[in-house]
């Protein structure tokens, strides 16, 4: 019985056509669940519906009433009007619109860049030389404030800052003293950091964490003082850390809407962060579609910002 063999498929020239095992390989390592397209498109189709519905469509829906004249009540709510760009004119021209803008830059500054990052980093380099329980009792504590919800948050810092009996009055001495009306920025900007400095402690403890004890005792044993070591050896291991956490708690606080809940955007519009001046503008004064307008400007100012820090990051890491 003589033995029968396959030989290679080949084409016009004879040449073995190897392209079909190619590409079923290629396929097979694309589809490592083994689900095929049609199911795996259908594990997907969930998650983008969210996306359209809570994300993609409100922006949307954002830049369309962006252009109009669009008002929560009368004749504009029933029939708005097209403006074209008359409503980014009007909020670029208002002086509102600058205060606020100089006011959200102060606050993000002071409270978020400066304050949380600071503070967070000098707890986390300070526990980490603590003993075990005071370790545990400060982390608790700071995560106290982060985890509480905001409305419990401001009730409990109105009763601190209230003038009539208030807690800081009667520990300063200080009877009648109007914090939140004589000093509302610097009111905001304290609160924030007391609020948001857990996030920057915990990340910035693990950072530390994460660089090696042989380098600094090699640092300590060459003599290195604690200013040099941090800056040769622990700042280019947290460098990235850094970044990150400026970049993070810099879009919370710039989208904050918590300082209206403290201070209600006065007195005098203060302490009128963008957000604020949004929700003032289209919810109470009714002007949906200024408002809208405004909220794009704020979009814009976030992608600037998230760009800036992207770029850092890239350049540290080239």
């Amino acid at each position: 019985m003589s033995a029968q063999t396959t030989s290679p498929r080949t084409d016009g020239s004879g040449a073995a056509d190897n392209s079909r095992p190619r590409r079923a390989g290629r396929a097979a390592a694309s589809d490592v669940a083994g689900l095929g397209t049609g199911r795996a498109v259908l594990f997907v189709v969930p998650a983008l519906a969210l996306i359209a519905a809570f994300l993609v469509f409100p922006a949307l829906w954002t830049l369309y009433l962006g252009v109009l004249k669009y008002d929560l009540a009368g004749s504009n709510a029933a029939a708005p009007q097209f403006v074209g760009l008359g409503n980014y004119t009007d909020a670029l021209t208002d002086p509102r619109f600058a205060n606020s803008v100089l006011l959200t830059l102060a606050f993000v500054g002071l409270s978020a860049v400066l304050g949380q990052n600071g503070l967070g980093f000098l707890l986390a380099a300070t526990l980490r030389r603590a003993v075990g329980w005071v370790r545990m009792l400060v982390n608790g504590l700071v995560l106290l404030s982060w985890i509480l919800p905001g409305t419990v948050v401001v009730f409990l810092w109105q009763a601190l800052l209230d003038r009539n009996g208030g807690t800081l009055n009667a520990l300063l001495d200080t009877p009648g003293a109007a914090w939140t009306l004589d000093h509302p920025l610097a009111t905001i900007v304290v609160f924030n950091i007391w609020r948001g400095t857990a996030f920057s402690m915990l990340l910035y403890s693990a950072a530390l964490d994460a660089v090696p004890t042989s380098h600094l005792e090699t640092a300590r044993l060459y003599g290195s003082g604690p200013l040099r070591t941090f800056r040769d050896v622990v700042l280019p291991r947290i460098r990235g850390h850094i970044l990150t956490n400026t970049l993070l708690i810099t879009l919370w606080t710039f989208n904050d809407f918590t300082p209206y809940m403290l201070t209600g955007g006065g007195p005098e519009h203060r302490s009128e962060t963008l957000p604020v001046y949004v929700y003032r503008m289209s919810i109470e004064g009714g002007q949906l579609g200024f408002g809208s307008a405004i909220s794009l400007i704020m979009l814009v100012i976030n992608l600037v910002i998230a760009l800036f820090y992207l770029r850092l990051l890239r350049r540290r890491g080239g």
